[in-house]
């Protein structure tokens, strides 16, 4: 019998496994599970070299796959200055001030999570408030869910923005009635001249365009390895051992390959191939490439990702019927024939495909482009993706398993569930769509694949404020679905969830003998927590391969 390395004891085990859901004891040798079971059991797999970790009572689970994320932003962020907390302009011109003075020598000072109602509900931020805090540099607001940004007016001269400039569909530069920019920035391809003024080019932001960063160095490979690492560390912390990451270029994972190498990858990461709608449909053959060259154990491409539309907030998300608030709608950024054929063809290729699509439209669009592939191509195992469904049309429920769709969901977007406030996403949507929104239930009843994640940095990255957000979800109205879940059921959509999306799952997302020794111990017993505390829980250690990547 093979002698553990490790042995987890005195736990209360959740392995996800329905074989076995409950144990005490964990034993893992190397980079794999050995056994689960009793305490007792597991000393037969005890040596003299044996590290025994107790557990002390706490719940001890698979490690979490964070499912939706932006690596690179959301390491650089870690730095940057956060307004979350922020609201009202001199509270906003002290913080600035106060970041400014502390980083003179930033080319562009960069401000995160800039709520849309930082000066007040249905006040519009403009750089003339910006300009109060900073007049003779250049800086940038970013909201939290990174479809909008706001700029002063030395950042809008500089970036030459100032008298508008012509950006593709879904973008906007939103001019002022002065007929100047009012510094209201919507969608990225509006936003990246601004980013492009920081010293870095922009590298960080680069993936979000699906472009190779210019003039890149090896100097610029290391400090962004650095950088990584860095939220590396952070997502370990929470007892993340795996991150498919939203937007992708070969830099990425040039730069991820650095810590591969020298053994400083401390999750698994998947990084997609970003499909624009600018770019040509024969570029695909650049993500069936990054799937040639990037397929290790815990560096891989495998995906192309895809955005169909934006957000709510800003208005410029597709949906079907116009917004409550104002009548308006906005267009999809593929139209249909395209999104078909890029369809058609990644799916040919035998990659996945992730469409960011928040809007009733948007979601629509994408169901009929995977319907078409699966026309062109034939039925096979593809777990096509969607990201976020904010809205759904009850008409397109059933589509989601007759075509085999994954639904990726973030239990923190829903307003008042975590972090985000009622207004402005409720009152645009408006009420008659309020019991479609955020469907998990809906999904769950028709037997939907289901994988829970973040979006950082657009939402908080904490896997058990996520589930607190899932388990005390509540409706807007009396009488419309709660759209809640159950414990071990936003457990799961984190664990099995995110490894059945990764094509994982006879890998890890369950604790089982003959898996990966993926794993987390918590620092309480969570299924004794009520569920307003389930956010207090936290990784107290964190294995990867059976590596401590996060001990407390």
């Amino acid at each position: 019998m093979s002698k553990a390395t490790l042995i987890i004891e005195n736990a209360r085990v959740l392995t996800m496994d329905p074989d076995r859901p409950r144990a005490e004891a964990v034993a893992i040798g190397g980079a794999m599970i050995l056994g689960v079971g009793s305490r007792e059991d597991m000393d037969a797999f005890a040596g003299p070299d044996t590290r025994r970790f107790d557990a002390q009572g706490k719940t001890v689970l698979p490690g979490f796959v964070e499912s939706h994320l932006h690596i690179f932003p959301g390491s650089l962020g870690l730095k940057l200055l956060h307004l979350d907390k922020i609201r009202g302009v001199p509270a906003f011109c002290e913080a600035v001030q106060a970041y400014a003075a502390a980083n003179p020598d930033a080319e562009l000072l960069v401000c995160k999570s800039a709520g849309y109602d930082l000066f007040g509900v249905g006040t519009h931020i403009t750089r003339h408030e910006l300009d109060k805090a900073v007049s003779d540099r250049p800086l940038v607001l970013i909201a939290p869910d990174h479809h909008t940004a706001w700029a002063n007016t030395f950042a809008l001269e500089k970036a030459g923005l100032i008298n508008g400039m012509d950006v593709p569909v879904g973008n906007e530069v939103v001019m002022g009635e002065d007929g100047k920019a009012s510094g209201e920035l919507r969608e990225f391809e509006a936003y990246k001249h601004v980013m492009a003024l920081d010293s870095d080019g922009g590298r960080d932001n680069a993936g979000m365009t699906g472009i190779e960063p210019k003039g890149a160095t090896a100097a610029s490979r290391a400090a962004d390895a650095e950088i990584l690492l860095d939220g590396l560390k952070y997502c370990a912390s929470y007892g993340f051992t795996s991150i498919h990451n939203m937007d992708g270029n070969f830099y990425q994972l040039e730069v991820l390959k650095i810590l591969e190498d020298r053994g400083d990858l401390l999750c698994r990461t998947e990084i997609p191939y970003h499909l624009t709608p600018s770019k040509p449909l024969s570029m695909i053959e650049e993500a069936v490439e990054m799937n040639r060259q990037y397929k290790s154990d815990r560096l891989r491409s495998g995906r192309v990702k895809m955005f169909m539309d934006g957000v709510i907030d800003s208005g410029t998300a597709f949906m079907v019927e116009p917004y409550a608030d104002d009548g308006k709608n906005c267009e999809a950024l593929h139209t249909a024939e395209r999104f078909n054929a890029a369809a058609i063809e990644i799916d040919r290729n035998g990659l996945q495909i992730a469409v960011h699509a928040i809007g009733d439209a948007a979601v629509r669009r994408v169901l009929d482009g995977y319907e078409a592939a699966q026309k062109a191509n034939g039925k096979r195992d593809s777990r096509h993706r969607i990201e976020h469904i904010e809205v759904l049309n009850p008409e397109d429920l059933h589509r989601f398993k007759e075509l085999g769709v994954v639904a990726s969901m973030q239990p923190q977007h829903p307003p008042l569930a975590l972090d985000f406030p009622f207004l402005p996403w409720t009152a645009k949507v408006g009420e008659a769509r309020w019991p479609w929104s955020f469907p998990v239930q809906y999904l769950r009843d028709e037997g939907v694949p289901i994988t829970f994640a973040s979006d950082w940095p657009v939402a908080d990255i904490d896997p058990m404020r996520g589930v607190m957000a899932a388990v005390m979800r509540k409706p807007w109205k009396e009488g419309h679905p709660s759209h809640a879940s159950s414990l071990m059921q936003a457990l799961s959509y984190y664990t099995v969830g995110g490894a059945y999306t990764g094509f994982d799952e006879n890998r890890l997302g369950r604790l089982a003998p003959g898996l990966l020794a993926d794993i987390v111990v918590m620092s309480h017993d969570i299924e004794s927590l009520a569920p307003q505390d389930l956010g207090t829980a936290r990784a107290a250690l964190t294995l990867c391969g059976g590596e401590v990547t996060w001990e407390a």
